[in-house]
């Protein structure tokens, strides 16, 4: 039977190659991510999991609204999710839970009303290289307005697609 150590051999070479294809995903394009706690509600639930695209800003650039990934700038070992508000440059306040950037109103129809909050912040400007982010729950998120911007270096993942739970399944938004 000549054919059949053939056929074992691409079996494993599959097997191998379904590896590495799936390690090279994980470590460059797609990494899933489980969410823990609530600063993202309503968009994001406690223990909803999702995929982050970590090419997203490999190639290509940070934009007002997104939802990013980011190493916590207090403590590298733990990842925050939250969404971007200011970019670098921009000048920021926020006048009892209203924000402005570059003195305009912000339009943040990601926040419910009922997850609003009062808290002021004086007008700064973004130093480069930093991003301002907020979470969309703004009453109990911690975020920019208590750990400060975050480094452009610290955001590695900007969070693409919600895959579980199944009924809450979709693209981030």
């Amino acid at each position: 039977m000549p054919g059949r150590p053939q056929g074992s051999l691409g079996w494993l070479r599959d097997v191998l190659a379904s590896i590495a294809v799936s390690v090279f995903i994980i470590l460059f394009l797609y990494q899933p991510v489980r969410v823990e706690g609530t600063s993202m509600v309503p968009m994001l639930q406690d223990q909803d999991r999702l995929f982050i695209n970590k090419l997203a800003y490999r190639v290509g650039t940070v934009h007002h609204s997104d939802v990013v990934v980011f190493h916590y700038p207090r403590d590298i070992t733990k990842s925050y999710i939250k969404r971007v508000i200011a970019l670098p440059g921009d000048r920021l306040r926020i006048d009892h839970g209203r924000v402005y950037v570059n003195d305009m109103k912000l339009a943040e129809p990601y926040v419910p009303a009922r997850y609003a909050d009062e808290r002021s912040q004086p007008e700064m400007l973004v130093p480069e290289g930093e991003y301002f982010v907020m979470g969309d729950h703004r009453s109990i998120s911690s975020d920019s307005r208590d750990f400060g911007t975050v480094d452009r270096g610290l955001i590695y993942g900007k969070a693409s697609f919600v895959y579980w739970p199944f009924d809450q399944a979709g693209a981030v938004h």
